[in-house]
């Protein structure tokens, strides 16, 4: 993604702060055990996460007793997290860019970032990561990803044609992976020369939505969010109106996510 298009869609999600919360999907209970377990965290652990949007991954660790400074680029993001997260003292966060914070060097276990590390500048993140940690702390991220297991709905090549009339066609040679077949990011952490990454683990889950919930999911990402209010109205329509037609109004959207785990060098 070029960087100005990075930019300019990572501002988009501080205008789905309110619904953010509840239309995005939790990410598995297994990740975040594996995480902790995999990285040696514990209370006394101090954790720093890179765009923690509503608290989404936030909380599932703030409910395990953590310490965590979050920073986040959206004030409204910000502040729906703050009230989410209002019952744990020991969380703070913090509205800023990740890359213009001044955060303390070498003060942090952990560096994480959960459907936020691909927002980042590909060109400083690694060492800005590096620089935050202790010595032979961890780097910890993953997204949350659509993925296409046989046998899965095809509402999606369904709806497909409906993208491709208002210009959201997909990209050439676009992949549509099987659970556990997502990419990783090996190959950019290792080519960094400041990491060593220590695991690897992929995860699937499915999630039922209705028109109003899938609609809500749509609004948090950042291409719906840009699309022209006439382009996003037909599409949604359209979403309404083929939902509407099935026996079972409602479609299955199966996600996947891959932690990627590396440690400090030196």
């Amino acid at each position: 993604m070029h960087g100005t298009d990075r930019e300019r869609l990572r501002r988009t999600f501080d205008q789905a702060a309110a619904t953010y919360h509840h239309a995005r999907p939790d990410y598995p209970d297994q990740l975040l055990d594996d995480l902790v377990s995999v990285t040696g965290l514990d209370r006394t652990s101090h954790l720093l996460e890179v765009g923690c949007g509503t608290g989404k991954a936030t909380l599932p660790l703030a409910r395990r007793g953590l310490r965590i400074t979050c920073v986040e680029l959206g004030p409204a993001l910000a502040a729906q997290a703050r009230r989410n997260l209002e019952d744990f003292p020991r969380v703070d966060v913090v509205v800023e860019g990740w890359e213009d914070w001044d955060g303390p060097t070498g003060a942090f276990d952990l560096v994480y970032a959960a459907t936020a590390w691909q927002w980042l500048d590909p060109t400083t993140r690694y060492a800005r990561a590096a620089a935050l940690l202790r010595p032979r702390g961890h780097l910890a991220f993953w997204d949350a990803d659509h993925v296409f297991p046989p046998g899965g709905d095809q509402f999606f090549a369904q709806i497909q044609p409906v993208y491709d009339e208002i210009g959201q066609s997909l990209p050439d040679g676009a992949s549509r992976p099987a659970p556990g077949e997502l990419p990783d990011r090996r190959a950019e952490i290792e080519a960094s020369g400041l990491f060593e990454v220590v695991d690897l683990r992929q995860y699937a889950w499915t999630l039922t939505y209705d028109a109003d919930g899938y609609l809500d999911l749509l609004r948090t990402f950042s291409g719906h969010i840009a699309m022209t209010e006439a382009n996003r109205g037909h599409l949604f329509d359209e979403i309404r109106r083929r939902l509407a037609q099935r026996p079972d109004p409602r479609l299955r959207r199966a996600w996947g996510a891959v932690l990627h785990v590396a440690q400090r060098l030196g």
